[in-house]
């Protein structure tokens, strides 16, 4: 009998714990945990990717968040594909590649928009000491080009054939973005290519450390781009964002940063995320300016990159949905 009466408490108890509720009032055995794909550190995807992790996690909405540090856009694509992440980061000219299965992509990837933010604002930064003036200089240089496996190529490749400029004209070397201002000024690189949503990390520690100019753009160059393709775009840098800057300078976009989803993730967690996302904006403001971007005009954007079903049901509710 006494055995019988322990048998019943330790059941009752282990029961009673398995239907404790958290802090969100859903049960705790409920809660769903994601991965978001960002970048390495020093870039602007890391950074939005952590300020997607807090507002999620503080959202109370039964979904944990973890912003993983990868190589970027295209090792986010794959790890989508592969169902090794939930959502992550990418340049939108990356993803638009992906999705026809074009420009160095084998098969199509079934790849779903979320949200689209900032447009990712491409630089090449020098030293005043490196005698190059022009992106035709970099011919014969090294070059940053970002983390390996990005796939900042399928968008370089076109801008530096505008410019006169193969990308085997140089010496591709790779690494995180916090290693790209170490690199300048050890001289391991002649010159820099550095994107994100203004201010880039990387640019600004740049900008504050080192003596660097910004490789102008070929105007002629650059407008061929715009013409040639969607994800191109004339982008003014204020001449107040970077310290190296004296005045205004005429960059090129080279392609919207959003956040992207597998199409098989299901549709009430994307609805959650976007609408999460979307409804606190003002505090990823608080973390980069990047928030911005996030406004009822840009969110929906379209980049060539359908937009996932459960992202589509929010905006629609919020009312700022185009057909």
């Amino acid at each position: 009998m006494r055995k019988f009466a322990l048998f019943t408490l330790v059941t009752a108890i282990f029961f009673s714990g398995c239907g404790k509720s958290d802090k969100d009032g859903g049960s705790s055995s409920a809660k769903k945990f994601i991965s978001i794909g960002s970048a390495p550190t020093g870039g602007t995807f890391f950074v939005i990717g952590g300020a997607f992790e807090k507002v999620i996690n503080e959202a109370k909405i039964g979904i944990n968040a973890t912003n993983e540090s990868t190589k970027g856009s295209r090792e986010n694509i794959i790890r989508l594909n592969k169902k090794d992440v939930d959502f992550g980061m990418s340049n939108a000219a990356i993803t638009y590649f992906a999705v026809k299965g074009e420009s160095g992509w084998k098969e199509k990837m079934d790849i779903r928009s979320v949200v689209t933010m900032a447009p990712n604002v491409g630089q090449f930064v020098t030293t005043e000491e490196s005698g190059i003036n022009s992106i035709a200089d970099l011919k014969g240089k090294k070059v940053y080009v970002g983390p390996a496996g990005a796939g900042f190529d399928q968008f370089l490749t076109p801008l530096l054939e505008a410019h006169g400029v193969k990308y085997s004209d140089f010496e591709q070397i790779n690494g995180k973005f916090s290693d790209a201002v170490g690199f300048l000024k050890d001289k391991q690189v002649d010159a820099a290519f550095l994107g994100g949503a203004i201010p880039t990390p990387a640019i600004v520690q740049a900008s504050t450390t080192l003596n660097i100019k910004f490789i102008p753009y070929d105007e002629a160059a650059k407008a061929q781009l715009v013409e040639k393709y969607p994800f191109f775009t004339p982008m003014t840098v204020p001449a107040d964002k970077y310290k190296a800057l004296k005045e205004d300078f005429k960059g090129l976009s080279v392609g919207y940063m959003h956040l992207i989803t597998h199409a098989s993730v299901d549709e009430e967690t994307v609805y959650k995320v976007t609408k999460t996302i979307y409804e606190s904006r003002a505090k990823v403001v608080e973390i980069h300016p990047a928030g911005k971007a996030i406004n009822e005009k840009n969110a929906i954007r379209q980049t060539g990159t359908p937009f996932h079903p459960g992202a589509i049901k929010y905006f629609k509710e919020a009312g700022i949905w185009s057909e």
